[in-house]
């Protein structure tokens, strides 16, 4: 017979269970469940509305497009120049010489001509051109500064060649032929010193690609220059009448110019406003392009290709909202007589025609929100009338069949606590916002509470924050 008395058995202790364990286990797995059903849930946030506007970009870079001619040389030699550059000439005036031998340009490096002195106009003129330059300058448009370097140089030998004018007739008397050659202009217009082949461009003929910069090239025409039969002399502008053509990437910008039909215009440069007439042009690949023409002020900027302007737009005033808070949504559309007060409540709404069992048909007053109106229809909330029901006409027997639809653009307003649709009337807007008339009978007010994200939100949901 075995001997159990050495065999030692582990005493198991019973689970033991207390109804505040099953409490405390209950309460943790639901404060669980909530936290993650709250992390995994998107949040309705409310937006208060507010009085602003709206500013757009209004500043670009133009380019001007005027009538220009350039004037070939006739001869072949040293070019010297006797007009100031944005100076009008008119017909039979003297614009440059040509010098065939090279004996005036050695003149003009000799004291021969004596003494060049500028007058105070002449100073005025240079310290004018030195402070447009400092104050528009840009580091990253060096071209600019051998732009300004030639244009200076140029002025300064066209002043002094004023002084050496009187003696060039010496030089043709001495060696008893004409040795220099007086070049005078045959049309009326401005003259300018520089070619760059957008002459002849016109708004039709505009890409992206005359816009930048770095491709550009302008060919300035100095003193002392030896010229070529038929090399560009110089060019002339022979209307006073010209035009900027700006890029604009918003085609609703676009067409809101070309709708005002006149912009108001500032011009950088000097600070000059001006009202140009607005027409547009898109080639064939979508861009597209406002032309605005101006009938005076082409002297002061003949020089200038490319011209730094900002379009005084009216900025628009009223509610903004976030573009986020925006929905679209489809309505009935009815008549106005068929839609009356009625009930204990005296709410709009119409007669609809319902049948009891036995197929009798009666009128039934349902109340129905009015979201918006035009002169004669209402538009009426989809979510108690039905496609091809038929509501009745107070104190009449005809009838009108729901068929007819529309969409508003609103947002939802959360007020009372819960999603209601309000239509609003978007003035102007932007990547991120929007100016909406403000006080109007269906819209919003100034205050108001509404939904930050209108695809969170169905009509009547109840909201909380």
């Amino acid at each position: 017979m075995a001997d159990n008395r050495n065999k030692v058995t582990k005493y198991r202790r019973p689970l033991n269970l207390n109804i505040g364990m099953l409490i405390f286990a209950a309460m943790f797995i639901y404060i669980a469940i909530l936290v993650v059903t709250y992390l995994r849930t998107d949040h309705i946030v409310g937006y208060n509305v507010q009085e602003g506007s709206l500013t757009s970009n209004s500043i670009y870079k133009g380019i001007a497009l005027r009538r220009e001619e350039i004037v070939p040389c006739t001869n072949a030699g040293y070019v010297n120049y006797f007009t100031r550059e944005g100076e009008r000439v008119a017909v039979g005036n003297l614009v440059y010489t040509i010098d065939e031998t090279g004996r005036l340009s050695d003149y003009i490096n000799t004291n021969e001509s004596g003494e060049n002195s500028l007058s105070d106009s002449d100073l005025s003129e240079l310290k004018s051109e030195i402070t447009a330059f400092t104050s528009r300058f840009d580091r990253k448009q060096f071209m600019d500064v051998y732009n300004f370097k030639y244009s200076v140089e140029g002025t300064v030998l066209k002043l002094a060649n004023y002084n050496i004018l009187e003696n060039v007739n010496s030089l043709n008397d001495n060696s008893g032929t004409a040795l220099v050659n007086y070049c005078y202009a045959a049309k009326s217009g401005i003259v300018t010193y520089s070619v760059d082949g957008y002459e002849n461009l016109k708004l039709e003929d505009m890409t992206a690609e005359h816009f930048d910069q770095k491709e550009y090239e302008k060919k300035h025409l100095v003193n002392n220059e030896l010229l070529a039969n038929g090399d560009p002399a110089y060019k002339l502008s022979t209307d006073e009448d010209w035009s900027i053509v700006i890029f604009v990437e918003d085609e609703a910008l676009a067409e809101q110019l070309v709708e005002e039909e006149y912009i108001e215009v500032k011009f950088l440069k000097n600070q000059y406003t001006s009202w140009g007439k607005v027409e547009s042009f898109q080639n064939e690949a979508g861009d597209t392009f406002v032309e605005l023409s101006f009938t005076n002020s082409m002297v002061t900027f003949c020089t200038d290709r490319f011209i730094d302007i900002e379009l005084l737009l009216e900025d628009e005033k009223g509610l903004k909202i976030p573009n986020s808070a925006i929905v679209e949504k489809e309505f009935f559309i009815v008549p106005k007589e068929y839609v009356t007060k009625g009930g204990n409540s005296g709410k709009s709404g119409v007669l609809l025609e319902v049948y009891d069992e036995e197929g009798n048909a009666s009128t039934e007053f349902v109340p129905t929100t009015i979201y918006d109106e035009t002169e004669t229809e209402y538009y009426l909330d989809d979510s108690v009338l039905h496609a091809g029901s038929y509501i009745i006409k107070p104190e009449s027997t005809q009838k009108h069949a729901v068929s007819k639809t529309g969409s508003l653009i609103g947002v939802y307003n959360i007020n009372k606590g819960y999603a209601d649709f309000k239509q609003v009337s978007i003035l102007y807007q932007n990547e991120e916002y929007s100016i909406v008339k403000s006080n109007t009978a269906y819209g919003l007010n100034v205050y108001d509470h509404i939904v930050l994200d209108a695809t969170l939100v169905n009509d009547n949901d109840f909201i909380y924050e």
